[in-house]
């Protein structure tokens, strides 16, 4: 799953990266290293731009609310839940479907958290200890350092308790498609372990190489069958993943210290 992750580069490196043609300055987003379900998030959509006669599709950096909320939801309460859409079932799902077919979106990221349980914590749970387990967390990014480009979906949402004008009249809400966790080795694993991403978790964010983002971003392109070939894993061997303070488990922290690499897991959280 992706239930967390970290964002730090600017309107101006996205914009390079992703060959941007529109944002608007009033949507920059200070620097997130604990991003959490229902925050504000950047996302890089093709959509054309409003009251231009033009239809062609612009490259656009949006600030979205990260949770999706179906344009159908008689209220947006259940955004908080839909953070993640699985590649296997998108395309079927009520929530997706729609949006698969033609609001897709990346969602940019410089890696992502997930928590590990350590086998002394497990054996405690077996047992039937009243021990809340101490999950180690791990940040897993692209071992060149390159943006993690997460697939992900994007939605709109009238509420219509409010008049046309009113600035949130409208919400834009995305969610981010994962998949199953690599299981062969990374290309950078710490030295006790784990060595794959299935070790750590068995779902991972669905990772877009450059050479998928203009076919992914294209709205014309609806044909379920035909998009659903984008949704195929990355290459094995470009991620890497290190143990980070479990300080990122508390989402109020928030720094670059964050993603601080640690000799190995904290006290109490053996992995």
């Amino acid at each position: 799953m992706c239930g967390r992750y970290a964002a730090s580069r600017g309107p101006e490196d996205l914009a390079g990266i992703f060959e941007i043609e529109k944002w608007e300055p009033e949507e920059t987003l200070a620097p997130d290293y604990n991003v959490a379900p229902t925050k504000e998030v950047y996302a890089v959509l093709d959509r054309p731009l409003k009251d231009v006669e033009d239809p062609k599709p612009v490259r656009q950096l949006r600030k979205l609310k990260w949770g999706l909320v179906p344009s159908w939801a008689k209220t947006p309460e259940g955004g908080a839940r839909m953070i993640n859409a699985r590649a296997e079932t998108v395309h079927e799902k009520p929530s997706y479907r729609r949006a698969f077919a033609s609001r897709r979106c990346i969602i940019p990221a410089d890696g992502y958290y997930e928590w590990v349980t350590g086998p002394q914590e497990r054996d405690l749970e077996v047992e039937g200890k009243k021990k809340r387990p101490r999950k180690q967390p791990y940040f897993v990014l692209p071992a060149d350092g390159a943006v993690f480009a997460m697939a992900g979906l994007y939605e709109f949402w009238r509420d219509k308790t409010l008049p046309d004008d009113h600035p949130q009249a409208w919400w834009v809400t995305c969610s981010v498609i994962t998949t199953e966790a690599e299981t062969t080795p990374l290309a950078v694993a710490p030295a006790d372990g784990p060595y794959a991403l299935a070790d750590i978790h068995p779902r991972m964010p669905l990772m877009l190489t450059p050479d998928r983002w203009d076919t992914w971003l294209d709205p014309s392109r609806t044909d379920p069958d035909d998009l659903r070939e984008l949704l195929a894993p990355p290459p094995a061997g470009m991620m890497r993943a290190y143990p980070v303070s479990t300080a990122v488990s508390n989402v109020r922290n928030n720094g670059p210290e964050l993603l601080k690499e640690l000799e190995g897991p904290e006290e109490g959280t053996l992995f």
